[in-house]
């Protein structure tokens, strides 16, 4: 029939996760037909029995090649911090046999979301965040690169571990790291910039950051997620030789986050996270970003609308005068 548009089949990785999670009813919205690429399609299709699941891992060529049969994109959205002392290397075979295998398929866009390059060496975890975008536009699918520092939204890793020394801890000391600045960006916003990158007009493979509108130190993230929370800010005691390492230590034990996985995240925050510009912001048309409070507020609604938090930790939340309204 004339005038249909006809359906655009895209495959999605890391759907399981968080930001994988939150995009895909956007992409959804946005008239895409998603596939939906897991190592265990049995289990998924009886948790979201409406989706599409394909079985498969992105550094299997086989299954890539099935999974990305009849896609006309893809948004590469796994990483495997914490999957082992040699991650880094897997992450990048996984990422050239998935670019290869999407030429192969005639894909014509890949978008991936990595980090932002810090000033100097940085983590383990931020090298190969950067050699994976590196790995996928070597390939000869036009791919776009977004990188971003802190993702704020209910689910995200960094966000947990803020919210819960910021709910938890009263008084804390405070590490060097926490003088490292960053631009902390809305999960909502993040999905737009995903969405709108699949349409961005593109002659050749690019990366681009994608920051939050403002720059914040941890110690000023940790004082303004206090203060949503309707607590008192926390008093902070600047103790210089208390390495990251050293201080994973008590966020292992203050927070709920994986501890393997904190780990890397605390020890990242060792430098300034900082986008080198905002322009990709103008280049979709999204220049208005939520503020890091805003996008906290979000962050706490979505937190209780899924379940309180419970045990001695919980107790001790209530104890602090958490606000009902924003825990």
């Amino acid at each position: 029939m004339a005038g249909l548009v006809p359906e655009r089949s895209l495959l999605l990785t890391g759907v399981t996760g968080f930001v994988g999670g939150a995009v895909r009813p956007a992409l959804a919205r946005e008239g895409w037909r998603v596939r939906c690429l897991t190592r265990d399609a049995a289990r998924a299709q009886k948790r979201e029995p409406a989706l599409d699941w394909v079985q498969g891992d992105v550094g299997d060529p086989a299954s890539c090649a099935r999974a990305l049969d009849g896609c006309q994109a893809a948004l590469y959205l796994v990483h495997g911090i914490g999957e082992g002392a040699d991650y880094r290397r897997h992450e990048v075979t996984a990422a050239g046999t998935f670019a290869s295998a999407a030429a192969a398929a005639g894909v014509e866009r890949i978008v991936y979301l990595g980090g932002v390059a810090p000033i100097g060496t940085g983590s383990d975890h931020l090298r190969s965040r950067l050699d994976v975008g590196e790995a996928l536009r070597a390939g000869s699918v036009k791919t776009i690169e977004l990188r971003a520092s802190m993702i704020v939204g209910h689910g995200s890793l960094s966000w947990l571990i803020v919210r819960d020394l910021a709910a938890r801890l009263p008084f804390m000391v405070l590490p060097r790291w926490l003088k490292s600045r960053t631009q902390p960006v809305a999960i909502d916003d993040v999905v737009t910039s995903l969405v709108r990158a699949l349409e961005l007009p593109l002659a050749t493979s690019g990366w681009f950051d994608v920051p939050g509108p403002v720059t914040l130190s941890g110690k000023e993230i940790l004082e303004q997620t206090a203060r949503v929370m309707g607590l008192r800010r926390p008093r902070m005691v600047e103790v210089p030789l208390l390495s990251p390492r050293l201080s994973s230590l008590w966020v292992r034990f203050v927070t709920r986050a994986q501890w393997s996985v904190a780990r890397e995240v605390v020890i990242g925050l060792t430098e300034d996270l900082l986008a080198r510009d905002d322009r990709f912001w103008e280049l979709i048309g999204h220049p208005h970003r939520l503020s890091f409070a805003e996008a906290a507020r979000v962050a706490l609604d979505a937190e209780r609308d899924d379940r309180p938090v419970r045990g001695t930790w919980g107790a001790i939340e209530r104890v602090r005068g958490l606000s009902k309204s924003s825990a």
